[in-house]
Formats: structure tokens, sequence, C-alpha cells
């Protein structure tokens, strides 16, 4: 499973870079024909304390799921991001056995 990360107008330390990875990872075991990730990071010209925004594209066969999180830091939203995704990921997985 392959992690793509885009940080749109800034540029991404290591820290978060692997934060991201490690916690994505985990989806594995819940699905384990995940293609592929597409992570989007970006900062919102607001001037709420919560404009950090992480989209998470997961590319599985035959769809793909997507998640948009906001929150006061990418932290904070790639870790709701992936709870959400968790959620996505089981109930797809009972879908597909219920077959």
């Amino acid at each position: 499973m392959k992690v793509n990360i885009q940080a749109v107008n800034f540029n991404v330390d290591r820290k978060l870079v692997d934060f991201i990875n490690s916690r994505l990872e985990k989806l594995q075991q819940y699905f384990d024909k995940i293609v592929g990730i597409d992570v989007s990071l970006r900062t919102e010209n607001t001037s709420d304390k919560e404009n950090k925004s992480v989209d998470i594209i997961v590319k599985i066969p035959g769809d793909d799921l997507v998640v948009k999180k906001t929150a006061k830091s990418f932290e904070e939203a790639t870790d709701m991001g992936a709870d959400a995704l968790e959620r996505l990921l089981v109930k797809r997985k009972e879908k597909i056995k219920a077959y």
C-alpha cells in the first residue's frame, strides 16, 4: 500500500510524514485490499484556530473512500480522519461478506 502526501503552499516536515504514514498503515488491518492512499494537507484562510484541513482518499477495488477533516493541527485532523475511515472500511468489509 502506497501513501502519497501532498502539501498545498507549505513544506511538510519529516515528523508529520512519519505520523501520517504510521497512522494510515493501521487501516490495512481493517481492509486488506487497499490499493493506495492519497493525503492532501492545506491551511484554510480563516481566523479560526481550527484551520488545518486534511483530505484522505483511500483507493479500494471498485470504489474510493473520501474523508475531509479540519482541526487545530494536522495530527489531530489525520487522527479524526483515520478513525472515520476505520468505521467506513469495517462497514464496507461487512457489506462484502453479506454477498
